[in-house]
This record gives C-alpha cells, sequence and structure tokens, in this order.
C-alpha cells in the first residue's frame, strides 16, 4: 500500500477493484486545506482515462505486473500469438495492441515485452526502435530541397503507411519509432 503522494507516473493502482495505470501525477497544498494529488489515469482492461483527486494520505492499492520477453509467432483470428523461450504461447487481442499492429509482421525477430495482470496477456509493448521494408513509395520529385520533404510509404507486410524522407525507396529498410510512430532514419 502506498499512499496517494507517494504514486507517481507509471505505478498501476487498484481503484474499486479496476486496475489503472498512473499517467500524470499533481500535488498541490492550500492554506486551509489538507493537501491534494491530483491523480490522471487510464483504465488499464477499459482504455478509458480520468482524472481523480485524492488527499494526499489515502491509501492506495499498488499492482506489481509482470512482464515476459516474447517474439510474435502468429495470427489467429481475432488473437495474436506471441511466444517465450520456453515455447509457452500467450493470446493477445487486437483490441489491446493499439497502433503497434501495424509492425507486427509475420516472421519479425523484435523481441516484444508481454505485459500480464491476473495471468491474462493485456498488452504487448515492441522495441523502441524496429526496421522495416518499404513495399511501394512514390519517386521523389526533382528540385524538391525546400526544407524536410517527406512523402507516405507503405511497408511489407502490412497496410500501414509512414512519413519518410524524399530519398527512400521501394526496397529501402528504414527505422520507426515505436513511440511515435515515425521514421527515424533509413537502416543499415
Amino acid at each position: 500500500m502506498k499512499t496517494a503522494h507517494e504514486v507517481r507516473a507509471g505505478n498501476v493502482i487498484l481503484v474499486d477493484g479496476q486496475p489503472l495505470v498512473v499517467q500524470k501525477t499533481e500535488f498541490s497544498k492550500s492554506g486551509r486545506n489538507s493537501s491534494v494529488v491530483k491523480i490522471k489515469s487510464k483504465g488499464l482492461l477499459s482504455g478509458s482515462g480520468s482524472e481523480v483527486v485524492y488527499k494526499s494520505d489515502d491509501k492506495m492499492e499498488v499492482v506489481v505486473l509482470d512482464r515476459l520477453a516474447c517474439t510474435y509467432s502468429y495470427f489467429a483470428d481475432p488473437m495474436y500469438v506471441f511466444m517465450d523461450e520456453e515455447f509457452n504461447q500467450y493470446e493477445v487481442e487486437a483490441d489491446n495492441l493499439g497502433d503497434t499492429l501495424g509492425l507486427i509482421v509475420d516472421g519479425m525477430e523484435d523481441k516484444c515485452e508481454v505485459t500480464f495482470y491476473d495471468g491474462k496477456a493485456i498488452s504487448v509493448e515492441l522495441p523502441t526502435v524496429v526496421v522495416r521494408e518499404v513495399e511501394y513509395t512514390e519517386p521523389a520529385v526533382r528540385g524538391d530541397t525546400s526544407g524536410k520533404v517527406m512523402k507516405p510509404a507503405k511497408l511489407v507486410g502490412s497496410d500501414m503507411n509512414v512519413q519518410v524522407a524524399a530519398f527512400i525507396d521501394i526496397g529501402d529498410k528504414i527505422e520507426i519509432d515505436t513511440r511515435t510512430m515515425e521514421f527515424k532514419k533509413r537502416a543499415n
């Protein structure tokens, strides 16, 4: 148990039986009243956001989530199956993958981190940078050198489009930042 004042961003707390991921905390102390903590959180299972004010000495139960390094194995409609090093398989719903869904392709060797709550896989976190091949992009326009020129590119194995630099061609391998889903640079 932690007091509301000790809770930090990234902690998972249990409120009314629902696990919430703390996104932001704001402590304030006024002259007459007791100090309060405003906690902005997101439901771990539902995904709904909320902002609640607690007294700084309110007790909260902190949930420790299990994380396990896994690799993507295959797609079994509507579940994505991941496998750990001991060949145990874990199914994750497509809804829980969010934006990373477009970066998950067959045969990917990137290690993912699967998060578990009560023994159930609830989310997947990809590495910070993944390398993907460009399936199609328009050729660069000659003479267009004003500033940072970007163009859309379709990735191999997915329907995802990413804005890439003008010098990227079909077949090039690019690095994509999984936090922002943006092109970083051409891969070696």
